[in-house]
C-alpha cells in the first residue's frame, strides 16, 4: 500500500491510499523499464499548489495544468505535485540505489518508467534537490528573457523562482541585478545569495524586468521599472484571478514588450537541441551550490501535509496571509518509512 496527499475540496486535503503505478499507467519496455521509488523528500511549489488547493484553477486550464503523474481530475479530488526526490529500490542496475528526482506528487512509494527519473549529481544533497522544479522554471524563464552581458535587470517578487532567477542572472558578467520584494523579510535570504535587495526601486532604466511575485501590483511595478524598448517577462500565473494593468502612461512611448514564460514548453530556440530531460539535468547541476540551502525555510513530516497546505494556502484568493504562508519560501516534506 502507498499513501499520497490528495486535495479533496476547497482548502481541504487528506492523506489517503493511492495508485502505486504511475497514472495513467505506462507499460515498461526493454528500452524503458520500470523503477520503484521510495520517497525521501518532496517540495511544495507554493504558488501553483496553493491555487490548486484553493480551487483557483480555471476550467479552461484543467488540461494544461495537469501535472505529469497527476491522479484524479480538477477541481478535486486530485493528487497533485511535481517535486519528489527518492531512492530507486528496484530497477535497472544503473539506477538501483541511486537518489533521483521525479515530477511526481507527494506520495510515499511509486513506480514509473526509468525515463521519468533523473539521477542527482553525486555531490547534490537529496534534501536540496526538491528545488529542482523551481530551478527548471527559473532556467526556462531566463531562456525566454535572453539576458545579455551587462544588462540592467530587475527581478520583482522574491519567492523561490524569483530568487533563483535573480541569482542566475547575477552570475552573468557585467549585469546589474536588483532583487525587489515588498516584504523586508526577504532581505536576509536575498543578500545571502549575493543579491542587491530593495523593497522599492526608483530607477526606470532597466533593459530587462522579470516579474515573479504572483500579484498584479508586482506587474505594475515591473512596467514602471522598464526603460525604453525594455523587455518584461511575466513568470507569474494567476489562475482564475483577473489582472488589471495600466497600459497608459509610458507603456507605448517607451515601446515596451511583455512576454509570458511558462515551463511547460521549451523556448523555441532551444527545441532543436534540447529536450525536457536535458533542462532538468541542467537544473539539478545548478543546484550544487550550498548557498541555495537558504531557500528551504522549513520542513514537516509527510503525515502533516493537510495542515501544512492549509497554512501555506491561507493567502490565496485575497485572504490574509498566515505567518507560515508569508515567510515560507520552499517548504520541504520529509518521508519516514517504517
Amino acid at each position: 500500500m502507498t499513501n499520497a496527499f490528495w486535495v479533496t475540496g476547497p482548502l481541504e486535503g487528506r492523506i489517503r491510499e493511492a495508485t502505486f503505478d504511475c497514472h495513467p499507467p505506462a507499460a515498461a519496455t526493454a528500452d524503458d523499464p520500470a523503477v520503484e521509488i521510495r520517497a525521501l523528500y518532496s517540495g511544495i511549489s507554493r504558488g501553483t499548489e496553493a491555487l490548486v488547493f484553493a480551487n483557483q484553477v480555471p476550467e479552461s486550464e484543467f488540461h494544461t495544468m495537469r501535472a505529469p503523474f497527476q491522479e484524479g481530475d480538477f477541481p478535486f479530488p486530485v493528487k497533485y505535485g511535481y517535486a519528489s526526490v527518492g531512492k530507486v529500490v528496484t530497477g535497472p542496475e544503473s539506477l538501483t540505489g541511486r537518489s533521483v528526482f521525479c515530477l511526481f506528487p507527494h506520495q510515499t512509494d511509486y513506480r514509473v518508467p526509468a525515463s521519468a527519473v533523473v539521477p542527482l549529481p553525486g555531490d547534490l544533497p537529496a534534501g536540496r534537490a526538491v528545488l529542482a522544479a523551481n530551478m527548471e522554471t527559473a532556467v526556462n524563464g531566463l531562456w525566454d528573457a535572453a539576458p545579455r552581458v551587462g544588462d540592467r535587470i530587475a527581478v520583482v517578487g522574491l519567492g523561490v523562482v524569483g530568487l533563483l532567477v535573480a541569482w542566475l542572472a547575477s552570475r552573468i558578467p557585467g549585469t546589474r541585478v536588483t532583487a525587489i520584494d515588498t516584504n523586508p523579510g526577504r532581505q536576509a535570504v536575498a543578500e545571502s545569495l549575493g543579491l542587491d535587495f530593495r523593497t522599492h526601486c526608483q530607477r526606470d532604466d532597466h533593459d530587462l524586468v522579470i516579474h515573479a511575485s504572483g500579484h498584479p501590483a508586482g506587474l505594475e511595478t515591473a512596467l514602471q521599472l522598464a526603460g525604453m524598448e525594455a523587455r518584461i517577462i511575466e513568470m507569474s500565473w494567476y489562475g482564475a484571478q483577473a489582472v488589471p494593468l495600466s497600459l497608459g502612461h509610458a507603456f507605448h512611448s517607451r515601446r515596451l514588450t511583455i512576454r509570458s514564460s511558462q515551463v511547460g514548453h521549451l523556448n523555441p530556440q532551444q527545441v532543436p537541441r534540447w529536450q525536457y530531460r536535458d533542462r532538468m539535468s541542467l537544473a539539478l547541476d545548478l543546484l550544487r551550490d550550498d548557498v541555495l540551502d537558504n531557500l528551504i525555510t522549513g520542513e514537516s513530516p509527510f503525515e502533516t501535509l493537510p495542515e501544512v497546505m492549509a497554512s501555506l494556502a491561507g493567502g490565496t484568493g485575497g485572504n490574509t496571509l498566515t505567518p507560515l504562508a508569508s515567510e515560507t519560501l520552499c517548504h520541504r516534506i520529509v518521508y519516514r518509512h517504517h
